[in-house]
């Protein structure tokens, strides 16, 4: 996630190359099934007590079956290796993308590489059985900036994105499935921009994208959330959330334009179900492209509001909450985040994106 000031071009300071063993994940469980590495057992699902395996069942037949079907381990597995240095053309960038093609080829997913001037979008769709011209779409940014390991920013939304495809890729629906991992976010939403002009093929259209971008990091600790300035004249009932919480940073918060109030109802009544706390803001047509929005517009969700096309931000809220933000005030690494935080927010938009891919 870029600040809000634009972040100056970076060079390229390593070759194209990749050395990384990338982790697969078991298609039923969501284990590491890697050669060498060490398996995580069964699946550890989100809401189950891990240290028993108990939880409500996985089941594939309802949105609320699939909330189950969540593996924490498996983002965990996937954040950690993400997780290194990768700007744009350094080698474990490359790997990072390599992940999320060689996922959605696994999961039997058609992959569009989407070669643009300047980078590279990775893009896997499950077409649907009765509008396949109609996307649900889940995606996030794979780039980050140099000198920054990035765990929360952005190995997280990574993560969480290529766990909501493992999920529901096997399950049939009318519309569909498409997941994707952005390049050049960093650099002033470039990749995400590209694909919203020219990616989509002729007869197709988003009907709701779901944009994670910082899923991690969650603090139950009186006053350590921030708002932005001006958020408490805004959204005056959302301000009022936060401060009967006493500031504590413990929620996801959720940006969306009116176009996107279905799916993003959907995602509030299934993280309640899951006991996660949510901040919800919906942005009028007016508000979602107004520059005066620019705390909320921060991410690649913005090119789909450009162009009026129903869009949702999730975020633990980067450095109003994370003070690892780009790695100002520490490295942004993965000991410091919630996985069990991270897991209820892919469950919950599990949920949400399985009513707006019509299940049979």
């Amino acid at each position: 996630m870029p600040p809000l000031a634009r972040l100056a071009l970076f060079a390229c300071i390593a070759p194209l190359s990749c050395g990384d063993d990338l982790p697969t994940i078991d298609l039923n469980t969501g284990s590491d099934s890697s050669t060498g590495a060490a398996s995580t057992g069964p699946a550890t699902t989100t809401g189950a007590d891990s240290s028993t395996g108990s939880g409500p069942p996985c089941t594939t037949d309802s949105a609320e079956g699939l909330l189950n079907c969540v593996d924490r381990d498996a983002i965990v597995q996937d954040v950690t290796f993400v997780a290194e240095i990768r700007p744009p053309e350094t080698a474990h960038w490359l790997a990072v993308q390599e992940l999320c093609m060689d996922r959605m080829e696994m999961l039997g997913m058609e992959v569009q590489i989407h070669e643009y001037s300047t980078g590279i979008n990775v893009v896997g769709r499950r077409p649907g059985t009765t509008n396949p011209e109609q996307l649900v779409l889940v995606g996030a940014h794979y780039d980050h900036i140099p000198d920054c390991t990035g765990a929360d920013d952005n190995a997280t939304g990574v993560a969480g994105a290529l766990e909501v495809a493992r999920v529901l890729a096997p399950i049939e629906t009318e519309r569909t499935l498409a997941v994707a991992c952005w390049d050049e976010e960093e650099r002033g939403l470039l990749g995400s921009s590209a694909w919203v002009a020219l990616g989509l093929d002729e007869g197709e259209s988003v009907v709701a994208y779901y944009n994670y971008d910082m899923i991690g990091f969650a603090s139950d600790e009186p006053n350590s959330q921030q708002t932005p300035l001006g958020f408490d004249a805004i959204f005056p009932e959302q301000y009022q959330q936060v401060q009967d919480n006493e500031f504590r940073g413990d929620f996801i918060l959720v940006a969306a334009d009116d176009l996107a109030a279905e799916p993003t109802q959907a995602f509030e009544a299934h993280a309640a179900m899951l006991g996660l706390p949510t901040v919800i803001a919906v942005l009028t047509a007016e508000q979602k492209n107004n520059p005066l929005f620019s705390d909320l517009r921060r991410s690649d969700h913005a090119p789909f509001w450009n162009a009026e096309i129903p869009a949702m931000f999730f975020t633990d809220s980067a450095n109003f909450r994370n003070p690892a933000y780009h790695c100002a005030q520490g490295d942004d690494t993965v000991d410091a985040l919630d996985f069990d935080f991270a897991a209820d927010v892919v469950a919950a938009t599990v949920g949400s994106a399985a009513q707006t891919l019509r299940l049979p």
